[in-house]
């Protein structure tokens, strides 16, 4: 990127980075990105390989393919070259990557590039139905080593992954566990494949405690409507104690009233009581 004003790098070089950084763990977005470097500098051979990468990563293969192509052409080197054989597979012609696993350009390849053509080669075999073929095609000196380079794990990955599919299970197994020593990051699932193979379930936790908060938030739930219902109750017997209370003073008025009245009348029986009496006594003389 040198021959690019220094702004316009400075641009070009942070897409780069999130290209990287995203390639793995969210490849559309990386994509995205890819895609802004490649508009802005689509004559950068680190920017067109970036982009082959970031689309071989969301399976456009035939995009992947033009981009590392467009690459080697810029830098002449061949180290793009087992990728692009398996952009040929992806889109469906693996007797074209049979072909390129062949061809000069495989001997100028590192160890690493190697072992990728030979991976590459043996899955093409298996896309052809060739199975056994595949078991043979891995078979080499790097399999055998008891050495532990970055691609080791994976190729044992493969090999047993062949064995199994022509039934060989028993050594199957001997080469997952032979991957997953290998294995030092976690690039295969080397181990998931060992217990599958003898017969251990595994048990979804996360799913468990999913299912375990929503009962909890249906209990929660009953719980809160249970309390709004007695709310509600006690609320109206409130009601129906204030309504009551104002009936018994009414009442108590009534009755007041009524006291008043049978007094009066009392007082009116006493005065002719009186009345009588003043006219039975006798007169004096």
């Amino acid at each position: 990127m040198l021959s690019l004003p220094k702004t316009l790098a400075e641009d070009v070089a942070r897409n780069l980075v999130m290209v990287a950084k995203l390639l793995d763990e969210d490849p559309e977005q990386a994509y995205g990105y890819s895609r802004v470097a490649l508009r802005l500098a689509s004559r950068v051979a680190a920017v067109r390989e970036a982009a082959g990468f970031a689309a071989y990563a969301v399976g456009k293969y035939s995009e992947a393919l033009a981009e590392f192509r467009a690459a080697r052409r810029m830098t002449g080197s061949v180290e793009l070259w087992p990728v692009m054989a398996d952009c040929e597979r992806g889109l469906g012609r693996p007797e074209k990557a049979m072909a390129m696993a062949g061809e000069p350009e495989v001997k100028r390849l590192d160890k690493a590039g190697q072992v990728e053509m030979r991976l590459v080669a043996a899955g093409a075999r298996r896309d052809m139905g060739q199975a056994d073929a595949a078991v043979v095609t891995l078979q080499s000196p790097e399999l055998a080593s008891s050495a532990v380079h970055p691609w080791t794990a994976r190729l044992r990955y493969a090999y047993a992954d062949a064995l199994l599919e022509v039934g060989r299970e028993g050594e199957a197994r001997d080469w997952f566990a032979k991957a997953l020593e290998a294995d030092q990051n976690g690039t295969t699932d080397a181990s998931d494949r060992l217990a599958e193979l003898d017969g251990v379930e595994f048990t979804d936790v996360l799913e468990g405690a999913e299912e375990a908060d929503e009962a909890d938030a249906a209990e929660e739930a009953g719980t809160a409507d249970e309390a709004g219902k007695a709310v509600e109750a006690l609320k109206a017997d409130a009601g129906a104690d204030a309504d009551g209370g104002e009936a018994s003073g009414e009442s108590v008025a009534s009755a007041g009233a009524g006291a008043d009245d049978v007094t009066d009348e009392v007082v009116v029986e006493d005065t002719d009581a009186d009345q009588v009496r003043e006219e039975k006594r006798p007169e004096k003389g």
